[in-house]
């Protein structure tokens, strides 16, 4: 006995129905599975590793903070300098976490540290500065983001290293934390300088 074209049909539309409702859940278990497996690897998921690394840093033509008192964020401000560039705002809570440590770096004569300012509110960015004290040599304004996408940007705050030719030698993301300086950030500085250490 055959089987009616319809009813084979129906069956066929049964089964891509099944097989459509089940698509969400592979894709979770998928992702549980990798993201699994990174925890269990012992990285530090902070350090995400970033395609710019070694490659040129994106050009910087960003305004200055209005009433900074630091200039604009230009390619000049970096450039021929190994410098931090952290991307910050004000309303950003690990921002203000990490700014004391910001401010302990900024006094490193090897290197020059300069903020991106993330969509955020030229008179709140001038208040966190206030009352935190502006570690900045140069301060640029993204007020839409596009300079943090151009940068690769996941998630504020980000702190990229650059060597004095522009290329981008490490990246963290979050913010940092004794340890992140110590055991990322620190051995970085010294391998683009080649050992030398902080005077002093």
């Amino acid at each position: 006995m055959s089987i009616a074209p319809e009813t084979e049909k129906a069956r066929g539309g049964g089964r891509l129905r099944y097989l459509l409702a089940l698509l969400p859940l592979v894709v979770f278990v998928a992702v549980a599975i990798v993201f699994f497996r990174q925890l269990e690897s012992g990285k530090d998921i902070s350090e995400i590793p970033s395609a710019l690394l070694g490659t040129k840093a994106p050009t910087l033509a960003l305004p200055a903070l209005d009433g900074a008192r630091v200039p604009a964020l230009t390619d000049a401000a970096i450039h021929g300098k190994l410098s931090l560039v952290n991307v910050f705002a004000s309303w950003c809570v690990p921002c203000r976490q990490e700014h004391p440590l910001l401010k302990e770096l900024a006094k490193d004569p090897r290197i020059t540290l300069v903020g991106i300012n993330y969509k955020d509110r030229n008179e709140n960015a001038l208040r966190f500065l206030g009352e935190l004290g502006n570690p900045y040599a140069a301060i640029g304004v993204d007020p839409n983001g596009k300079a943090a996408i151009d940068w690769g940007v996941y998630g504020i705050p980000e702190t990229y290293l650059v060597a004095p030719d522009g290329t981008i030698l490490y990246k963290r993301v979050g913010p940092f934390d004794a340890q992140s300086i110590e055991t990322g950030l620190m051995p970085a500085i010294d391998k683009a300088l080649g050992g030398s250490k902080p005077a002093g």
